[in-house]
Parts: C-alpha cells; structure tokens; sequence
C-alpha cells in the first residue's frame, strides 16, 4: 500500500516529541501503517480512514504511553487492529506483547501484521479476555477502547501479576470510573499525555491492587 509521501516526516517530527528516536522506528510503523488502511478498505478494521489521521489518532496516540512500558509481558485487551499493542511492541525494547481480540477478521489482520512484518514480540490470541488461562502472567494490561476500568478488571484482572499494572488510556480524567473501582484496586497514578498532532486531553490511569491491611492483632494478654 503506497502512502503519501509527506506522512513520513510528520511521523518523524511526531516520534521526535514523545522522545522516541530509534531510525529504524519510523519505516515499521509506516509498514505496519500501509497494512491498517488496505485491510481496512475491505475488512472495515477502523472508522477512520484518512492515513493522516491514522498516524495521530492511532500511530502517535497509541506510543504516546511508552515511557510508562518498560520489558515485561504485555497483554492488550480488545486489541482490535493492534492498537496500541503493536506499535509499543516495535517501539520498546524487551516488550512482548499479547493481543486478545474476539473478532476472527481483526485476529487475521494481526496475524499478517505479524507475519509480513516479523515483529516476534508479539502474539495474537483469538478470543475473549475472560477466557485467557493466564492468571498473573502479565505485568502491565492496557485496553484502549474497551471499556469502564471496573469491566477491564472484571474481564481481565485475573491476568495481572500481583504487582501488575492496568494502564488505562482515556480522554478527561473519569472520576466516576475510579469511584467505581471495585474493591481491592485503585489508581496510583494519573498521568496527562501529550499526543503530537492531536488536541484532545489525554490521560493514562495506573490501575494497581491495593496492599492487604496486616492482620489485626488478636493475642491476648494472660491475666
């Protein structure tokens, strides 16, 4: 899929401001970039089409979270297209990334993604989040669209290691969420993003269990 030629130095002028300058960074993603808009002209894998916007609201948006994702283990939930798994995949080292997606079509995209590009970091399970047997096998989830941070953890808390990390991306800060969480979870941080292109507010919540309270102190005295 050609693409025009003028998205290159936007991109590069984007991964410049969120302080990703790795050269080789910029041609993955054009390719991952190039797949995502002919796919999606048959498929329908994303309501946006121009690739000008893709490469803000998907590309940029998607790595604007990267310096909270270091090498671990990685599951995006309801990854739809691989956003924002494999663009962190190809953008920090040490990264494996697992994306869940339910809908066969998207799964298919992932997979040839994965194939055309030999991105090995990655792994695309077809199926629910709920039904992934992988209790505590991940240090970080993240789901970009999915839902309420209280139906991420219902679907897929089980999958969080116990010092584990949801980052939950989303737009204004959602007050009424975090309210909601349920028990045993709570945000530990709220960091603003800046996405290069796009001015819509950012957020990214830290979504981490909360430490048990020792036990209460039973011991009775002799009399």
């Amino acid at each position: 899929m050609t693409l025009p030629e003028d998205l290159l130095p936007d991109l590069n002028d984007g991964l410049r401001r969120l302080g990703l300058d790795d050269p080789g960074l910029s041609a993955r993603l054009l390719d991952y970039l190039g797949l995502l808009v002919q796919w999606n002209r048959t498929y329908n894998l994303t309501a946006i089409r121009d690739p000008r916007e893709m490469l803000v609201k998907h590309l940029l948006d998607s790595l604007a979270m990267h310096r909270h994702v270091g090498p671990g283990r990685l599951a995006d939930l309801g990854a739809g297209a691989g956003l924002p798994g494999i663009p962190l995949a190809l953008a920090v080292p040490g990264l494996e990334v697992t994306l869940v997606e339910s809908a066969g079509k998207k799964a298919r995209f992932m997979r040839e993604v994965k194939r055309r590009l030999g991105i090995e970091a990655i792994e695309v399970v077809e199926g629910r989040a709920e039904a992934l047997d992988r209790p505590g096998h991940y240090d970080c989830l993240v789901a970009r669209a999915l839902g309420t941070l209280a139906m991420i953890l219902d679907i897929g808390g089980h999958l969080l290691a116990p010092a584990g990390r949801l980052l939950a991306m989303k737009g204004a800060i959602p007050h009424e969420e975090i309210a909601a969480l349920p028990p045993g979870w709570a945000v530990s941080a709220i960091e603003p993003l800046t996405v290069p292109g796009l001015a819509a507010e950012r957020h990214l919540l830290v979504v981490t269990r909360q430490p048990h309270p020792p036990p209460a102190n039973t011991r009775t005295e002799p009399a």
